[in-house]
């Protein structure tokens, strides 16, 4: 009997990690997805300086300090100690997606801070949650008198007058109507895999700007693991592998979207696709 010991690929390892809700490791699959363009990078060691950190945000703290205490406590180690903040001068690069040169720089993207900040926070013993908030993503920190939202860019405190300015941009390009909904509906917690999945999908953006089909393909792989009933995200890597000529892959994927997409606005023009994509492979 042949037994493999080769290593799991990266991909491999990512799906390990994201199979369950349970216990979902946030802060290792995060910075795993920079295995794709860093294949030798040692995760446990981007964990151990995450954990150094922690240990000397520790140190900081104050005994018996209360939660708010605690918060500000954190936001002064995190943005002004160790000086945190986005990459304003280059904000559509990739490495902002990639933990490891965000801890290294001290730069990144909103959701890439956030999930720092929450690693610190939860071991500062904070009831904290990221916010998937149209076009920046978020922190909320739960008080005893109530909760408040936080830029984890900047480490500031938004109330609600900030927050509906901020979806200004977006009312007409999505069809938000801040005025008409409920400001809470924005507001709601995402969970680790959400958290994750912004964070492809940021890169899945600009992989796309850039015509980088190779790296495209690694995101959409991942995307595809992380959200097995995120069926638009099998559509899109099967138009991909098309795209690539591998009509028999890109098959697949576009027969499980058709599968369970229903009433979709763009069945009908996969369908068509995939019908001039079996007769290239002789289905």
């Amino acid at each position: 009997m042949f037994l493999d010991y080769s290593p799991p690929t990266p991909l491999d390892y990512f799906a390990a990690l994201v199979q369950s809700d349970a216990n979902f490791p946030l802060l290792e699959a995060a910075a795993s997805i920079a295995q794709d363009e860093y294949p030798e990078l040692d995760l446990q060691q981007v964990l151990g300086e995450v954990d150094q950190v922690q240990a000397r945000l520790q140190r900081r703290l104050s005994r018996n300090a209360s939660a708010l205490q605690r918060l500000r406590q954190l936001n002064q180690f995190f943005f002004a100690e160790l000086g945190f903040g986005g990459n304003a001068n280059n904000y559509y690069d990739p490495e902002n997606s990639f933990l490891h040169h965000v801890l290294a720089t001290r730069r990144g993207i909103p959701v890439s801070l956030a999930v720092l900040w929450l690693e610190l926070a939860q071991g500062a013993g904070l009831q904290v949650r990221g916010v998937a908030f149209p076009g920046h993503f978020m922190v909320k920190v739960v008080l005893p008198n109530g909760q408040v939202v936080i830029d984890p860019v900047t480490g500031q405190s938004l109330g609600r007058e900030d927050l509906l300015e901020r979806l200004e941009p977006y009312q007409d390009e999505r069809g938000l109507v801040p005025d008409e909904m409920p400001l809470s509906l924005y507001l709601q917690a995402a969970t680790p895999r959400d958290i994750v999945a912004r964070m492809l999908r940021n890169l899945k953006e600009i992989y796309g700007a850039q015509h980088d089909a190779e790296r495209l393909l690694a995101v959409q792989d991942r995307l595809v693991v992380l959200l097995p009933r995120g069926w638009e995200e099998r559509r899109d890597r099967g138009l991909l592998y098309a795209a690539q000529g591998e009509p028999a892959r890109a098959v697949a994927d576009l027969e499980a979207y058709l599968a369970h997409a229903q009433g979709s606005e763009d069945a009908a023009e996969v369908a068509e696709r995939l019908r001039a994509l079996r007769r290239i492979v002789g289905q």
